[in-house]
């Protein structure tokens, strides 16, 4: 059986967007989990993606103590065998992958966010790093971005950059 994953970071409702795009909502309605990777800034986003399924999340260095007391720093769960981690900021590009090997090591897939760059690459250990990028704030991007993630029994199978204009 596969696992439908909506990889979404960076929000930043209300500051960067009025609410969270329609797009949005509409993946997070057929996603069996929604991973958000921090940066909501408003306690209303993770209430309101809740309504739609089961969510994965972290806070960001945006968020509040509201947020800080309902989400951890960094969340795991194994899925279809797959061990996902997800946390908000990796650090520097340079030393992203040696940080994530030497931070991860019983780690297969980190979704990270802050800097709204998106992000899929495989660290020298072998963990995939995936960062939605943002779908409210596109800053230098030429879109606003998140991710679909498939994984089943042999793996991760797909990943999607959607691009939403």
């Amino acid at each position: 059986m596969a696992t439908r994953l909506l990889l979404i970071s960076d929000t930043h409702v209300p500051d960067r967007s009025r609410g969270v795009p329609d797009e949005v909502r509409a993946a997070a309605d057929a996603a069996d989990l929604i991973v958000h990777a921090g940066d909501w800034t408003r306690a209303s986003v993770l209430d309101d993606l809740s309504r739609y399924g089961e969510m994965l999340g972290v806070y960001g260095n945006n968020d509040g103590p509201d947020l800080r007391a309902r989400l951890p720093e960094i969340a795991r769960r194994e899925i279809e065998g797959v061990r996902c981690a997800v946390i908000h900021e990796t650090g520097d590009a340079k030393r992203r992958h040696a940080w994530t090997d030497a931070s991860f090591p019983d780690t297969d897939v980190l979704i990270f966010g802050h800097s709204h760059i998106p992000w899929d690459t495989v660290s020298p250990g072998g963990v995939r790093l995936l960062n939605p990028g943002s779908p409210t704030d596109r800053r230098r991007q030429p879109h606003r971005t998140m991710m679909t993630l498939v994984i089943d029994d042999r793996g991760v199978r797909e990943v999607t950059l959607v691009p939403l204009d």
